[in-house]
């Protein structure tokens, strides 16, 4: 039967309103328990697809549209870093659930001209007018900063991380870096599956009373048409976020803080009853950070120091590293057992010592030390849960997009920006298009805590670029998305690439395991030894012999990170995604 004759013969009810498909809820099919992915002829077999190989650069995002505009700027003669900035611009557009101009920014770099690992903290400060006395008059119920709303929103930094960035390592003019977003968000594009299922679910908290947003109707009038949200495929344009885009490229990077779109910043807040005002936006500058690394049996794993959690990916592999989790099986109750408790151990450090390094000084030698490691390690047992979980006693003198570039020079980038919790604070200024970032959140409100709120502070980050090196080469960019993921994330693919020789694509494809529970650097207690979320690849062996342990388990589906990287090999790359994202992975 050809094609013609099949449709012909299909009831026309199975076309009714499918214009478009279908999101999760209204999908009748998509949980069949017995049902699983395809076989592939070669590799694992739970891998979705192979790298994609190149002789002369490699770019992997979390949307198709951004990875094509990375390599665009690639063949052009950019370097790794323009391709960066021109994927984050597309991605402010086209994966705005994640992050944008509004939010902060991270980035490690190796630097094939000094030969090292260089890194970047972009990540913005509280407004000065926001005082602690009136954080804690508007806490919430738990006595914490509300999660939306002008009490929640920090300086935005990407601009101006791109800005820094692409003055150190750019090679093209700064203008040519946002075509392809602005001409995006002019055109228009069809929405991907993850960003339609989540501007849904930020559509219906946006909109409820107890969110405590002081105006959604900029929200409303740009993504709810209707009453309803854009569904997958359906095109979505964003004028007023090329208009911005286009300030920017003409501007500089500075014009975000002290031009046009500074002066509307403030217009808003000032009308809404929020605090951010320009100064607040001059006064933000992106720093240069030193990266730090621990060796992981013969791997050099970096991260960047605090306010960022990249120490918490370290630690965690530090109290790893003193077990055979290889001996112990791929996937295996033990081998998931003893990664998981450096987690719990490594997190309670992170609540109780990680926070801007301008306001205290955190004990970080001693932090990363190995002794330090096998001190904590000796506290896991393998026949039960360590309870309760607590953090070591310091010596006494002291929803994220994450995308990675290769170019033909070897300059790798990894790189890592976001909005904080789903798409943003609910807040989006007049007339520019996107959305500001709800990170103040993360400020503790507990007098004597190093990471308690106070005016021109930088509050907690989670979100971490992954960079690794082997015998002083540049091994692998990489990074895991998704809030206290991340670490959890990039200990896992560090460990399934060294521990169990998995392949670059094959790593991210492994099913993942996520805990839930503990202190936070907010001071909220998660309870203990909290949830032990696993993904349904995970053996049902290893389910059974974890919950016999005393682990209280759940599915929890969309919380296991989104993952991107790029692994050098002489003279070529290989460049893998996330199979549970929309993105892409080219190399060329």
């Amino acid at each position: 039967m050809n094609r013609r004759s099949f449709i012909a013969a299909v009831p026309a009810a199975a076309f009714a309103n499918r214009v478009f498909a279908t999101s999760r809820q209204e999908n009748p099919v998509r949980d069949r328990p017995d049902v699983h992915g395809g076989d592939r002829i070669d590799g694992a077999t739970w891998a979705g697809r192979s790298a994609a190989w190149g002789l002369h650069g490699a770019a992997a995002t979390a949307h198709p549209l951004a990875t094509l505009a990375a390599i665009e700027m690639l063949k052009t003669g950019g370097s790794a870093v323009d391709a960066a900035v021109a994927a984050n611009a597309v991605l402010g557009f086209g994966e705005p659930i994640s992050c944008g101009v509004g939010g902060d920014c991270f980035a490690m770099i190796w630097d094939p001209k000094v030969r090292k690992v260089v890194g970047i903290n972009g990540s913005g400060r509280s407004p000065k007018a926001l005082t602690l006395a009136e954080q804690r008059k508007r806490a919430n119920a738990k006595g914490l900063i509300n999660s939306y709303g002008a009490v929640s929103v920090s300086v935005p930094g990407a601009v101006d991380a791109w800005w820094t960035l692409h003055g150190k390592y750019g090679k093209l003019p700064w203008k040519d870096l946002f075509q392809p977003a602005i001409r995006h968000a002019e055109e228009g594009a069809p929405v991907v599956q993850n960003v339609a299922y989540y501007v849904g679910s930020s559509q219906r908290i946006f909109n409820k009373p107890e969110s405590h947003i002081e105006e959604v109707a900029n929200f409303n009038a740009l993504w709810v048409k209707d009453g309803k949200s854009p569904r997958e495929g359906e095109v979505f344009r964003n004028p007023m976020l090329a208009h911005t885009y286009r300030l920017i490229a003409e501007g500089g990077g500075r014009a975000f803080y002290e031009g046009e779109i500074a002066d509307k910043i403030e217009a808003y807040f000032k009308r809404i009853g929020g605090w951010m005002t320009k100064a607040d936006l001059a006064a933000h500058h992106t720093e240069w950070v030193e990266p730090r690394f621990v060796n992981y049996r013969g791997t050099d794993v970096w991260g960047l120091p605090p306010n960022s959690q990249g120490f918490v990916t370290l630690q965690m592999l530090n109290i790893m590293e003193q077990f055979d989790l290889k001996g112990m099986g791929f996937q295996s109750p033990m081998a998931l057992h003893h990664s998981v408790e450096a987690k719990r151990l490594a997190f309670e450090d992170r609540a109780r010592f990680y926070a801007d390094p301008h306001f205290y000084n955190q004990p970080t030698d001693w932090l990363l030390s190995k002794d330090y490691a096998k001190e904590r390690a000796k506290l896991i047992r393998p026949d039960r849960i360590l309870t309760p979980a607590y953090p070591g006693q310091a010596p006494s003198h002291g929803d994220t997009t994450y995308f990675t570039v290769a170019d033909k020079d070897g300059m790798m980038v990894s790189q890592i920006q976001s909005n904080y919790r789903g798409m943003g604070s609910g807040l989006m200024p007049d007339g520019l298009g996107f959305m500001f970032q709800n990170r103040g959140e993360m400020f503790a409100l507990t007098d004597g805590h190093p990471n308690i709120y106070a005016p021109g502070k930088r509050p907690f980050q989670t979100i971490i670029p992954g960079f690794a090196t082997r015998d002083g080469e540049p091994l692998m960019s990489f990074g895991v998305m998704g809030g206290d993921m991340q670490p959890q994330g990039q200990a896992q693919i560090v460990s399934n690439i060294v521990d169990f020789d998995l392949g670059l694509q094959e790593a991210g494809d492994s099913p993942r395991w996520h805990h839930d529970g503990g202190n936070e650097p907010t001071g909220e207690q998660l309870g203990d030894p909290g949830k032990l979320n696993l993904e349904s690849g995970v053996p049902e062996a290893t389910k059974k012999a974890l919950a016999d342990l005393g682990w209280p388990l759940a599915p929890n589906p969309g919380v296991y990170g989104g993952y991107e990287a790029i692994r050098r090999y002489p003279g070529r790359y290989a460049a893998a995604t996330e199979m549970r994202k929309d993105g892409a992975a080219l190399a060329y």
